[in-house]
């Protein structure tokens, strides 16, 4: 009977030790908080990224996540859920301060994380994705169908029909959301139902209703509340369950460091616009005076930026397109004057592209259209201007060659009947007349030969000083 009683107390503490969290985490040591705020890009996926694996090193308790972002891109929030379900220390996401919001790419971050909280007067959701590089719009809310009443319907409320995806192709993305953020949901166990509705419908939730539905664990008013309300949780990591001890940790704000603040600057659209257009016009410039060597080296690192920029930015490509088809045009325009075709052809391209080039779709990531304006009305004015000059010194008269010396007006070098030398224009030429010259006499130019004249006196009476003079 002992023996049989030993061997289910035995069985009983090893079900208790397996049922317990592997690691206590906390009670002393620090949590690392970290910044989300603007639109989700490539340089927030890398800062978030490296601050991950900078508290793994400094042996952080936990890392907070605070979030004020309106969402971004879907690659750059995907490495960054896939940062968090990797780490071995417990995330907190938390929506705050007061007015923040945790929009599209910030709903599947909260999702994700262990701990999902938010401070009053914040909210979440319209998850409803969009496609990079050709960007769908939302799908479209049918209008309210009215069931037809009947004597059992009696007055029922009007029923409105659920939102259809435009296409196949927005089906996919949509579904593949759906089904991206369910799995979130259920390894947090946190709403399934209504992560769904924010994917399909571009639900909306305020703090207090996402504490109602399950969406978040809890509302914290600022940090100390956050940790206060975390301790003592069990949160499965990838390090195995832990028991968080978060009441007394000290928070360690990690700042973005030069790397972030460099990667930001350039992934904005605004400047990768910018940097493109730098990199083509110094390398036409290059091209145009070769060994000028400042422009093309200018331009070759602008182009390289920008093209790292637009591979992780939501860029259309056929705007991409019509950006550099306006660009070619318009320097063609210097070399292959057509009087204005080209010039305008060009600067309606480019702008037609430079609006189009950014899916504004996307959260933050549209190009300012007073600075597409201000760039393609500098650009035209250039262009014009060149055009202008070429019409100029179209009709200015020939000032060289063999145009210009047919009617030019010299005088005789000496006397010659057939063949001699003339001085026109401080330069002696040798010429020939069908009619005697006498010294000095007043000749007027009626052909070239090669390098000899032909000519005819003016005047058989006048020399050239008594033509001047009257």
């Amino acid at each position: 009977m002992a023996r049989w009683l030993f061997l289910l107390m035995a069985l009983l503490g090893a079900a208790l030790l397996r049922a317990a969290p592997d690691v206590v985490v906390g009670d002393t040591g620090e949590a690392h908080l970290l910044e989300v705020k603007g639109a989700i890009g490539p340089a927030t996926a890398d800062y978030l990224k490296r601050g991950i694996e900078g508290a793994v090193k400094a042996d952080a308790k936990l890392i907070i996540l605070r979030i004020d972002t309106p969402g971004g891109l879907d690659t750059a929030m995907r490495e960054i859920i896939r940062d968090i379900l990797a780490s071995p220390i417990p995330v907190a996401a938390y929506v705050s301060p007061n007015g923040s919001r945790a929009a599209s790419a910030g709903t599947y971050i909260m999702y994700a994380a262990h701990i999902a909280a938010m401070a009053p007067a914040t909210n979440l959701g319209s998850a409803t994705p969009v496609r990079i590089g050709g960007i769908p719009s939302p799908p479209t809310l049918p209008k309210p169908v009215e069931k037809p009443k009947s004597a059992k319907d009696g007055d029922k409320d009007k029923k409105v029909e659920a939102a259809k995806p435009a296409d196949a192709m927005e089906r996919k993305v949509i579904n593949d959301a759906v089904a991206y953020i369910r799995g979130l949901a259920r390894l947090r166990g946190r709403n399934i139902e209504w992560a769904e509705q924010a994917v399909r419908e571009a639900a909306n939730l305020s703090a207090a209703e996402a504490l109602e539905k399950n969406v978040i664990d809890f509302i914290a008013i600022d940090i100390p509340e956050l940790l206060a309300k975390s301790d003592g949780r069990e949160l499965n990591t990838s390090a195995g369950v832990l028991k968080l001890a978060s009441k007394t940790l000290s928070v360690l704000e990690i700042k973005a460091d030069w790397r972030t603040e460099f990667l930001a600057v350039i992934t904005n659209p605004n400047v990768a616009y910018i940097l493109m257009l730098l990199g083509v016009y110094g390398l036409f410039f290059e091209l145009a005076n070769p060994g000028v060597v400042l422009p093309g080296v200018i331009g070759g690192i602008c182009l390289l930026l920008a093209l790292y920029a637009f591979q992780v930015l939501p860029v259309n490509y056929a705007g991409l397109a019509l950006l550099l088809l306006g660009i070619i045009f318009m320097v063609s325009e210097m070399f292959m004057p057509s009087f204005g075709a080209l010039g305008i052809g060009g600067v309606i391209a480019f702008i037609a592209g430079s609006i189009i080039l950014m899916d504004t779709t996307v959260p933050g990531f549209g190009i300012s259209l007073p600075l597409i304006f201000g760039v393609a009305l500098t650009t035209a004015a250039f262009f014009m201007l060149v055009v202008g000059l070429a019409l100029k010194a179209r009709t200015r008269p020939v000032v060289s060659g063999t145009e210009e010396m047919v009617g030019a007006i010299g005088e005789s070098n000496g006397a010659f009947e057939s063949r001699g030398i003339v001085h026109i224009r401080g330069e002696l030429w040798q010429a020939r007349t069908t009619v005697p010259l006498s010294a000095q006499q007043a000749i007027r130019v009626t052909a070239m030969d090669g390098l000899i004249l032909q000519v005819e006196p003016l005047d058989q009476t006048k020399t050239l000083h008594s033509l001047e003079e009257s």
